[in-house]
């Protein structure tokens, strides 16, 4: 069904996971996660809610219950404005956690948050993610859904991961703190899968996306972000601004010189003891002008995370070093209402700001600091290169050259003319490049060729038996799974035969129709109610076996067969199966690993050449290739929309890495024991997959039993 995303209002839905975001007095520095991109998404949304042809904006983001955060960060709805939302969707513990530990719970939150869509009285006309987190959620709904997908990437893992190398950090040490593996493989994901990818910078586009497997320009906008220049103005007779500069004052023995002010979160990424490290090595710059760096909120540093307690205790222990008590403003608290003001007063001592950043995707604080009538001294890696190149406001640096910092300060400090020139430059240029409304206006532009036509898969009505097989559902693999022990396998069929009006019983193999009814008449196992064969490609309804043509509609979504063989078949060690493995949307090959590139070289070679498929191995010598939008877990969750049964309610059975994307999420996912199951060691501390303690079907067994499966 194709329907005109134009015939009514548009429905933008935002996604934004991590971090802790509310309408008002956002919490910026609190930590890594609540930092620029908390206060881009909240504008982007209001700034579209405004817009004349948007009838809705919802912005999506976890709950978080917990007693150390604002109780706000909780309630499940929050108005923005009138016809703009917070959303706030349940996944994994209630406790507010860092990024990096929330990559267990976002299948939940994907699962969570369709269950939420499939709830509203329409789907939104746009996905839009931002951050890898959330492109993680964006790419699954939008192969369940079939809405198109925009991305914002606000900062990359592969260049994260590459300056931190050149820092001298192990890769060990990067993989353990960051998580970056599975960042960097959900960004490769989102690249391939969006239909549009917003950046703030060409800079952005050239030396960070550059280094993606799918790196595809001709798809990515730059659409840069604004500021509010009502908020965010040059100081003037009628400011009131003394009451916070008596907070900055206090640490400095001449507070009427010019600030060097710096607003950071205390990441060692901002390179904010540089900073402090290039004055305290400065003479003529503490004879000329105080630093203040404005570094979040702390109560008490000793109980502040591992990365900001360390950044925040080296700033002390420099201003030690180098005696700058008197010339150096740490101060401790400020409210988002109070960044304003901190601008404000650094303009009126004629002073700079700076951002010393290893690297800067954008730099909100660039634009802030700029309609305050500052002049810009900025990293030359990354948005600040467009930011000072369109504003002609200020002088670009090497973040790690301590000397060509203090140069560059003293450049602009010591010459009141080229302060001058600067300030009035960027007060000018700032509202012709960076206003919310421009961006509004271009963000739908560029949108507008993805909503000519929105593609949704048609809805049928499968043939359901009886309503009583609506409450509750078992799925299984057959191989490795259901098969595998004589005496468990009869045990299960008993059981299914006596339990049979309880439950709806599904099949999910990697097997055709024909093979799958072979196998299952030659075992004497039960015909299943619903028949998930070829990984997820075909579904059938007994007892006609009655094809669910919708599905098949779906998934043939940009599959390219023809190519995709031609790619494989030129790799060593792939063979293709015989034609009976082989199907319309499946397209199988035996694997040796001896002499077969890794899996994944294969997905980088799939990338490069911008393939969207879904990969798996099996069993360590099977391996399969079928369209993204089909998988095991996708043609269940499907079913699970079609028959109204809530996947909390659906017990899932596998033993291969065929399975994982079936096991993730809110199902009940059960790994029997057999010598492949390490293919699923990653779902070990998923909240919701029992590893079984015994093999093949018997683990089926204990999985009802542990689940306590019929009194859910």
């Amino acid at each position: 069904m194709i329907e005109n995303s134009y015939s009514e209002p548009l429905y933008i839905l935002l996604i934004s996971v991590h971090g802790l975001i509310r309408n008002l007095d956002l919490e910026l520095g609190r930590d890594a996660d609540t930092g620029g991109q908390t206060k881009y998404v909240i504008e982007l949304a209001k700034a579209l809610a405004k817009q004349p042809n948007v009838g809705r904006v919802d912005l999506v983001t976890r709950q978080v219950i917990d007693s150390e955060v604002d109780s706000i960060y909780a309630q499940p709805i929050e108005q923005l404005a009138e016809n703009a939302h917070i959303i706030r969707i349940e996944a994994g513990p209630d406790a507010y956690i860092r990024k990096e530990e929330l990559w267990d719970y976002l299948d939940s939150f994907a699962d969570n948050l369709l269950s939420w869509l499939h709830q509203q009285p329409r789907f939104p006309d746009i996905l839009h993610s931002h951050y890898a987190d959330a492109g993680y959620i964006g790419v699954r709904l939008s192969r369940e859904t079939g809405l198109p997908l925009i991305h914002t990437g606000h900062s990359l893992g592969r260049d994260k991961c590459r300056r931190l190398l050149a820092l001298g950090l192990p890769l060990e040490t990067i993989e353990q703190r960051y998580n970056v593996s599975r960042r960097i493989d959900a960004e490769e994901e989102t690249l391939i899968n969006a239909d549009l990818v917003v950046t703030s910078t060409r800079n952005e586009i050239e030396e960070q996306y550059e280094l993606y497997d799918c790196y595809t320009p001709e798809k990515m906008a730059i659409i840069p972000p604004g500021t509010d220049l009502e908020q965010f103005h040059p100081p003037n007779a009628l400011s009131q601004d003394v009451e916070f500069a008596s907070n900055i004052n206090k640490f400095l023995a001449e507070p009427h010189k010019p600030m060097i002010l710096a607003i950071s979160r205390p990441d060692e990424r901002k390179n904010i003891v540089g900073l402090l490290e290039a004055y305290g090595e400065s003479h003529r710059l503490q004879s000329l002008a105080n630093l203040v760096i404005v570094a979040g909120n702390r109560e008490d540093i000793r109980e502040m995370g591992d990365s900001s307690r360390d950044v925040l205790t080296e700033l002390l222990l420099v201003v030690d070093c180098y005696d700058l008590y008197g010339k150096v403003a740490l101060p401790k608290h400020h409210a988002a209402k109070d960044v304003a003001t901190i601008y404000r007063i650094a303009a009126a001592t004629k002073g700079v700001f700076i951002n010393p950043a290893l690297t800067e995707p954008f730099g909100l604080t660039l634009l802030e600091a700029t309609a305050s009538g500052l002049p810009l001294v900025a990293t030359e890696n990354g948005g600040p290169v467009d930011i000072i190149g369109n504003c002609c406001n200020g002088l670009l640096v090497d973040p790690l050259d301590k000397k060509a910092i203090a140069e560059v300060l003293l450049a602009i400090l010591e010459n009141t003319s080229v302060w001058q020139e600067y300030s009035a430059n960027g007060l000018n240029n700032v509202a012709q490049y960076y206003s919310w409304d421009a961006h509004a206006i271009a963000y739908l532009q560029a949108i507008r060729p993805i909503l000519s036509h929105r593609e949704l898969p048609p809805k049928i009505h499968p043939v359901i038996k009886t309503g009583r097989f609506q409450s509750l559902a078992i799925f299984t693999d057959i191989d490795k799974t259901l098969l595998g022990d004589v005496e468990g396998l009869a045990q299960f069929a008993q059981f299914v035969r006596e339990k049979r009006k309880k439950f709806l019983f599904g099949i999910a193999t990697g097997r055709r129709l024909d093979s799958a009814l072979a196998i299952l008449k030659k075992h004497l196992i039960p015909m299943p109610d619903i028949l998930i064969s070829s990984l997820g490609t075909e579904i059938y309804y007994a007892p006609q076996l009655i094809a669910d043509v919708a599905w098949t509609y779906h998934i043939d979504h940009l599959w390219t067969p023809q190519v995709l063989r031609r790619v494989i078949d030129g790799l060593p060690g792939l063979t293709r199966q015989p034609k009976s493995e082989q199907s319309r949307y499946k397209l199988s090959y035996n694997f040796d690993s001896n002499i077969a590139p890794s899996i994944e070289e294969i997905l980088t070679v799939l990338r490069q050449q911008e393939l969207s498929v879904n990969p798996t191995l099996s069993f360590g010598q099977f391996f399969d290739i079928v369209p993204a939008r089909a998988s095991k877990g996708q043609a269940l969750r499907y079913f699970a929309r079609q028959w109204h049964i809530p996947l909390d309610r659906i017990l899932v059975t596998g033993g291969s890495g065929a399975d994982e994307d079936m096991l993730r999420g809110n199902t009940l996912g059960v790994v029997v024991a057999n010598r492949h199951r390490e293919e699923l060691s990653i779902l070990s501390d998923s909240e919701h997959v029992y590893f079984a303690e015994r093999p093949y079907a018997w683990g089926i067994l204990e999985a009802i039993e542990h689940y306590d499966f019929f009194n859910l």
